[in-house]
């Protein structure tokens, strides 16, 4: 007589499990990556400003209609100041909230100035139109305003208050969140 064979041998029904466990788990890690990646999305790595107190620098320089502009025509008024490159990917990345954060404060006496370090007149108006800027913007051939503030870092930023005192400085890029943060307390003083 020859023997009956179960159809549900030990191995037909092991390696089903084995293969339905083994896609629990990846599942299961993917999940947990996928948490840890949202996280990571909503923390905010851009630079916090360092408090400063010293006196705004004498600053005169042409603005994109060839016309003298100075940081002593915004006395009263509550000013940042931002270095930038159209070349550095950072001072790109920022424009955009750089750009948010003036349309909203604008009303308050707050007035933003990008101070181009080095660009050429018709590549800072290229992209003064493609990122469609509505603030002043300044030509800086000579890096006059990174001696002014005694930096060659870009971006870089500094808020002056009314009374023209620089209040805050960042190096690197800024993030709404920090705007929001440090610079309306000052705009409202």
């Amino acid at each position: 007589m020859k023997k009956k064979t179960s159809r549900h041998s030990p191995g037909r029904i092991f390696a089903p499990l084995l293969i339905g466990i083994g896609l629990i788990a990846i599942g299961f890690m993917l999940v947990l990556l996928l948490n840890d990646q949202a996280a990571a999305s909503t923390q905010d790595f851009s630079t916090v400003p360092v408090k400063v107190d010293f006196p705004a620098p004498e600053l005169t320089l042409t603005n994109l209609d060839g016309e003298a502009a100075s940081l002593a025509d915004y006395r009263g008024k509550t000013v940042l100041v931002n270095l930038w490159a159209t070349w550095c990917p950072p001072c790109r990345e920022e424009m955009p909230t750089l750009l948010a954060f003036y349309e909203e404060y604008k009303s308050k006496d707050f007035v933003l100035i990008a101070v181009n370090q080095g660009d050429t007149a018709q590549d800072v108006e290229l992209f003064v139109a493609q990122y469609g800027l509505t603030f002043p913007v300044w030509l800086d051939q000579g890096s006059a305003a990174g001696r002014a503030f005694s930096t060659m870092n870009l971006p870089s930023s500094y808020v002056i208050d009314r009374g023209g005192q620089v209040r805050l400085m960042w190096i690197g890029g800024i993030s709404k969140k920090n705007l929001e943060k440090h610079v309306p307390t000052i705009i409202m003083e």
